[in-house]
């Protein structure tokens, strides 16, 4: 997989006249990188014919990335930063989408700044949204205003360029402070938040109650307690149980584990830049100005938000999911219990499906179930059947019998023509209990949503 060449775009926002970003204007680049079918991104229009062809059950990518990727493109991105001001890439594993006009996502990243944790999701955003992330150097020093005055910035530029289309913006942790902020200075504009475990309560958290006795740590030491260090870079078994296979032997998946544990640990120790007390100290602080600017906004947000709570201090009933729920006036909120904090980063939570289970992917201004709408995958295929209702299936053993034009009664769904209208009709006292394995076997055999 190609990690390290990125579509790097202007820093809107930037002030000339700022004594800091004229000190870093030499290390601004603007370079236009192929896609990885050798053609320009953007370059030239798709034809007609091919401006939207996503089939059923096609193969989103999902899961060809995993943690490992992860840790080495932050590595990669963080030795190969020479200072500047916060900017914007585009992920070359995105590629083009795949559905006409689609619109564009915004990520704006957590604590670390780097802008990768969407990594696992790139391919599968890809086919159906135009992806930028936003990256802020380790060294950068630039206030929550001026971030909040860069991501302002683009999102104006590009919805000055097409007024019509909706911008989603998806924030994680700190990226949901700055998602909120952007939406609530800028309530006319088109967007659609998703905020996974927003830091707006992180002035509460127990890390800025110490902050006091860590800006009095030695600015150079590297950050060894593991809370702390679990919070800079997520918890390193729930990344590694990203590579294991969810159909393996509870031996098996061990042994997984601990290969995928072994082959991380010394990326994992390469990651100075972004594990430095200094930069900790720094985080706390600008997470701690963003909680508060963005907690005294909620009420001005207009834009739809679908929030994503999981971990302890997320979750029902006293979360802060909740609270936001409560605050912002078009909300829903989806709850992801037993799962970690990085919840971009764990094992099996594809973004791409959350969104569209909750009815909020739109490419005009208004949502239209028949034009918007996006087939199933061959992931959610697999996830749905193989794994969530394999039980059910294995008790229930379904068998498809389809009767041919000559009255022959065959095995399978042969005889179920493929094109006209199919009438079900169903025998209530099964309870609907035939319904999972009448979805599973048209869209096997068929590819046909009933």
């Amino acid at each position: 997989m190609s990690i390290a060449p990125h579509t790097i775009l202007r820093p809107f926002g930037v002030n000339p006249g700022d004594r800091y970003h004229r000190r870093h204007a030499h290390a601004l680049r603007a370079s236009s990188v192929k896609a990885t079918n050798g053609k320009e991104y953007g370059s030239s229009k798709k034809p007609a014919a091919e401006e939207s062809c996503l089939e059923v059950l096609y193969d989103d990518g999902f899961g060809a990335v995993t943690m490992k990727d992860y840790i080495e493109a932050v590595r990669i991105m963080t030795k190969q930063d020479h200072g500047g001001p916060p900017r914007w890439f585009c992920p070359v594993e995105c590629g083009r989408p795949e559905v006409e006009k689609a619109p564009l996502l915004l990520f704006l990243s957590g604590i670390d700044g780097v802008g990768m944790e969407l990594i696992l999701h790139h391919q599968s955003l890809g086919r159906v949204f135009e992806v930028r992330c936003f990256h802020i150097p380790v060294n950068d020093r630039t206030p929550f205003e001026g971030l909040l005055r860069i991501v302002e910035e683009y999102v104006k530029y590009e919805n000055a360029l097409s007024p019509n289309r909706p911008i989603y913006i998806t924030g994680d942790s700190f990226g949901g402070c700055l998602a909120i902020s952007v939406a609530a200075r800028n309530p006319e504009t088109d967007l659609v938040l998703t905020l996974v475990n927003p830091a707006t309560s992180s002035a509460k958290a127990s890390l800025q109650a110490i902050l006091p006795f860590l800006e009095t740590v030695p600015s150079n030491l590297p950050v060894i307690h593991p809370p702390l260090l679990k919070y800079l870079i997520g918890n390193p078994i729930n990344m590694a149980m990203v590579s294991v296979q969810n159909i393996l032997s509870p031996q098996e998946t061990l042994q997984e584990l601990s290969d995928s544990l072994t082959s991380m640990l010394p990326l994992v120790s390469e990651l100075r830049a972004i594990t430095r007390m200094e930069t900790l100290v720094w985080k706390l602080k600008l997470l701690k100005s963003g909680a508060a600017y963005a907690n005294s906004r909620l009420h001005a947000v207009q834009a739809e938000v679908l929030i994503l709570a999981s971990g302890i201090e997320n979750l029902q009933p006293s979360g802060e999911a909740d609270r936001l729920f409560k605050s912002m006036k078009n909300c829903k909120v989806r709850y992801f219990r037993n799962w970690g904090d990085r919840l971009l980063m764990e094992d099996g939570f594809n973004l791409l499906t959350v969104i569209k289970g909750a009815n909020m992917y739109r490419r005009g201004r208004q949502r239209d179930s028949v034009t918007d709408f996006l087939p199933p995958t061959i992931c959610e295929f697999k996830r749905t059947f193989s794994e969530d209702f394999r039980l059910f299936h294995q008790l229930l053993s379904p068998v498809m019998l389809s009767t041919m034009k000559n009255g022959k009664i065959v095995r399978g769904l042969a005889g179920v023509p493929d094109k006209g209208p199919v009438l079900f009709v169903g025998y209530h006292q099964l309870l609907a209990i035939e319904l999972s394995s009448l979805v599973e076997g048209f869209l096997r055999k068929k590819k046909t949503i009933v």
